[in-house]
């Protein structure tokens, strides 16, 4: 058990971290310049396994990921169309496991192309690679995301995670969509903080962890 000295140290880091894993798709979206989705392809035919892992099935992976594709894109008007495809290479689903000792996460990896319809290209040569982690909150520290979430939980916030992942990876090349630079950097810089802020909720529980095996 954690000693109660070293939990109350953690506080204010699990207050923040309460913050920082809510849903992304609650964020105010970012200016996409000339961004309108056409095509939403997810194929996930290849895709590994990764132990230990509870079970999803392909078609599992590609219904969930083109709807939250869907969700966090399907309401940009821009004038040109882009295509998104994605790859699912791997997953991972946290199963159950011993609390604070073994409590695996869940991982999701993801290779991405985005195409440009005018164009009939892609605007990148190789795929982009994108490892997308669930995240921590505050239900899953003491007894892990195997037991305080269920498998179909664990892929709705992988899915969600990725969404923002693309658009990050989007945002980096803001050329592609015609964004104005001061747009472009202002829209960066909050989807970079999101996501540095997801990264930090896994480091709070890597200190759970270690806390806990210090004892």
């Amino acid at each position: 058990m954690l000693r109660l000295a070293r939990f109350a140290a953690l506080a204010p880091a699990l207050a923040l971290m309460a913050c920082a894993a809510g849903d992304p798709l609650d964020e105010e979206l970012p200016p996409m310049g000339d961004f309108r989705l056409a095509h939403n392809i997810v194929v996930a035919d290849n895709m590994q396994q990764v132990p230990p892992s509870r079970n999803a099935t392909p078609e599992e992976w590609e219904e969930i990921l083109v709807a939250e594709i869907d969700r966090r894109f399907g309401g940009y008007e821009g004038d040109r169309l882009y295509h998104i495809g994605i790859a699912v290479d791997g997953y991972s689903l946290a199963p159950p496991g011993i609390p604070i000792v073994l409590s695996p996460r869940s991982v999701l990896v993801l290779s991405v192309n985005i195409w440009d319809d005018a164009l009939g290209r892609k605007l990148h040569e190789e795929p982009e690679q994108i490892i997308v982690f669930e995240g921590a909150s505050p239900e899953t520290l003491l007894v892990g995301s195997g037991i305080a979430r269920n498998r179909n939980e664990q892929m709705a916030i992988l899915a969600r995670n990725a969404a923002r992942r693309v658009q990050l990876f989007m945002l980096e090349n803001p050329e592609w969509f015609n964004i104005s630079d001061a747009e472009a950097a202002e829209a960066l810089g909050s989807v970079e903080a999101l996501a540095e802020a997801a990264e930090e909720a896994a480091a709070v529980e890597e200190a759970v962890d270690e806390a806990a095996l210090g004892n």
